[in-house]
């Protein structure tokens, strides 16, 4: 029973990331993209498309942090220690991003948008590219102690490939950004966002392949799983389709479509990234055996965790609705009005 709740408290805590990557992804994106339009208009445009829910999609990391604060203590401690200087720059990413978009309509000069643009956009990309160096080094694993305290340098954080990592991320995000501007920008606009697409797609899988043969190679721990159950190469597969369906789908000029293979495709490596590390929430590279954080070793008690799963039943759905309501409310295309940014 105790094996049960660590295994679906970690299940919980995957959704949570999912949730937040596929949501908070695309307006993250479109920070990255927003330098990419010269005009004013354009740029108000690309903020009011995510204007309504860029603030909500963050409560899912909120969430996320908290899952895995309550649920799994030990690795929780480990991880802010000894990522502590990527969580700052993250964290600042946050906040600039946030001034930026509030402050940028506050002004009519032009070098005062430029420079809350430019800070917005710049905030986007830090985020981005952080969450990609934690997630490369989560992979590769990092030197701990029998203690689980971190032993290495900053070094040792940033390798060849945890850069490769984050470039990748970087890409899903702007291409994850694109296409969400597709479905929320119409006319002359709308045209331009189009023509930009598919560069930004082929970035995304140029990326993607580089950093899969780089894994495949370096760390075969992440395909053990799948080769011991084969059932799950089948995510692999869908992945595969998913990606090869977002471009089919945006020249049949179906943007839905293509945002929902998107989310699919996020989907789809966070599960491959869950099941390569599982049982690991930290892998030890130096003694991935001894010294690795699993989600056996860094669980809370079975009251705590029988406690937060009962919580989770009740809170997942209220956030759930929650965005659902959200999202149906500002549907459609974007316009601007005097309330706009």
């Amino acid at each position: 029973m105790s094996q049960s709740l660590e295994f679906l408290w970690f299940m919980v805590f995957v959704i949570l990331l999912c949730g937040y990557a596929i949501l908070d992804g695309f307006d993250l994106g479109v920070g990255m993209l927003h330098l990419f339009s010269k005009k004013d208009v354009e740029r108000r445009l690309m903020l009011n498309s995510i204007g309504p829910v860029w603030d909500g999609n963050e409560v899912w990391l909120i969430t996320a942090g908290g899952a895995l604060f309550a649920g799994f203590p030990e690795a929780y401690a480990t991880l802010c220690s000894s990522f502590y200087g990527f969580i700052m720059v993250f964290l600042c990413g946050i906040i600039f991003r946030a001034v930026a978009i509030e402050f940028r309509s506050k002004q009519p000069m032009a070098w005062w948008r430029w420079m809350w643009d430019a800070f917005f956009s710049l905030a986007s990309l830090i985020i981005a590219g952080a969450l990609g160096l934690i997630l490369g080094n989560l992979i590769r694993g990092i030197p701990l102690d029998s203690d689980f305290e971190f032993i290495g340098t900053i070094a040792d954080q940033i390798t060849f490939y945890d850069l490769l990592v984050s470039v990748m991320t970087i890409a899903l995000f702007i291409m994850h950004g694109s296409i969400f501007l597709l479905m929320k920008t119409e006319g002359e606009f709308h045209d331009k966002i189009r023509k930009k697409v598919n560069p930004f797609i082929i970035f995304f899988i140029m990326s993607y392949a580089v950093t899969t043969t780089a894994t495949l190679i370096w760390f075969p721990h992440m395909v053990e799983a799948i080769r011991e159950r084969q059932i799950f190469f089948l995510i692999a597969i869908i992945n595969m389709l998913a990606i090869a369906n977002i471009p089919r789908e945006i020249n049949k000029g179906r943007d839905g479509r293509a945002f929902l293979s998107s989310c699919m495709n996020i989907l789809c490596l966070l599960i491959l990234f869950g099941i390569g590390t599982f049982p690991n929430i930290i892998r030890a590279i130096n003694d991935p055996v001894g010294n690795s954080l699993t989600i056996y070793n860094a669980a809370a008690s079975n009251t705590t965790l029988q406690i937060l799963l009962l919580i989770s039943a009740i809170g997942i759905p209220m956030v759930l609705s929650y965005t659902i309501m959200i999202y149906y409310i500002f549907h459609g295309k974007v316009k601007l009005e005097s309330t706009s940014y």
